[in-house]
């Protein structure tokens, strides 16, 4: 990706982080352009949100603070790690489960 390729989509690539209805905000609006930036950063924030959503009733299954609590620092690093990769305009895949993410939802943004 080249350089104005990331400045265009750094803006809606940090939207999709801050909730998955700002995923949906940035999924959308990036189907008239296309910027492969903001692209990649949806395909990793929808991955985080569907699978903190997820994995949200399995650990409320246990009732244990502890438990909730890694839960959400778990999550916590990883969003935090995605906004600042999209704020520093680089496209770093999220520890453990960006590629997952990726191939998963290849199909977003092509």
């Amino acid at each position: 990706m080249d350089q104005n390729t990331v400045e265009d989509g750094k803006q809606m690539s940090i939207i999709a982080y801050i909730t998955l209805i700002g995923t949906l905000i940035a999924f959308f609006t990036n189907q008239e352009k296309r910027n492969a930036f903001t692209s990649f950063h949806i395909r990793q924030a929808l991955g985080l949100w569907l699978l903190f959503m997820a994995m949200g009733y399995v650990v409320g299954i246990f009732d244990n603070w502890n438990i909730t609590y890694s839960w959400w620092i778990f999550f916590s690093v990883l969003f935090i790690y995605g906004i600042i990769g999209a704020i520093n305009g680089k496209a770093n895949k999220v520890p453990l489960l960006g590629d997952v993410f990726q191939k998963i939802f290849k199909s977003i943004g092509q």
